[in-house]
């Protein structure tokens, strides 16, 4: 079944018909040079979890990828090829009862530390507290003619600060 795409530099709506296709988006998340936050945002089921444990292998992260439904946070120290460690923490905040419980548990550092990616399912739970992201992703469950394919449609939406990095969507596909 072909994918279908809508064209641009700074937005890109995708659709994932199977969890190869998934791991597609993520190896071409992981070739951005994202640093500060992105924000994933869906329904319970979306498939957010799934695409953040590829896109952190994508990255190179080796072990086990945990959810942070219950610890809020992830740490990964992530190895890249010039030597060099890329820190990137899985943020869940869906059980997060008020923004302010960020604060308490030093979420700030993780967004100032430099070269880090934030990647944070639910932010809209604390979108008061938080500074924008540099890419927002929606991931909706996708109604399928075929009973036996789900799909996902994926939108990729860089923030005014993710185009003024000069990052570009333009040649995502799956």
């Amino acid at each position: 079944m072909p994918n279908s795409t809508t064209e641009d530099k700074n937005v890109k709506t995708l659709t994932l018909y199977s969890e190869d296709d998934t791991q597609r988006l993520a190896a071409q998340l992981a070739a951005l040079p994202l640093t500060g936050s992105v924000w994933l945002a869906g329904d319970l089921g979306a498939g957010k979890t799934t695409l953040t444990r590829y896109w952190l292998q994508a990255l190179g992260h080796t072990g086990a990828v945990k959810s942070p439904t219950y610890t809020l946070v992830e740490p990964y120290s992530i190895e890249q090829k010039n030597g060099s460690i890329k820190p990137v923490y899985h943020a869940d905040l869906y059980r997060l009862q008020d923004p302010e419980e960020l604060s308490f548990i030093g979420f700030d550092e993780y967004l100032d530390e430099p070269n880090a990616l934030v990647i944070i399912e639910w932010a809209s739970r604390a979108d008061s507290y938080l500074p924008p992201p540099i890419l927002f992703i929606d991931m909706t469950q996708a109604n399928s003619s075929d009973k036996n394919q789900e799909s996902r449609h994926v939108e990729l939406r860089l923030s005014k600060a993710g185009q003024a990095q000069g990052l570009d969507l333009s040649s995502f596909k799956i």
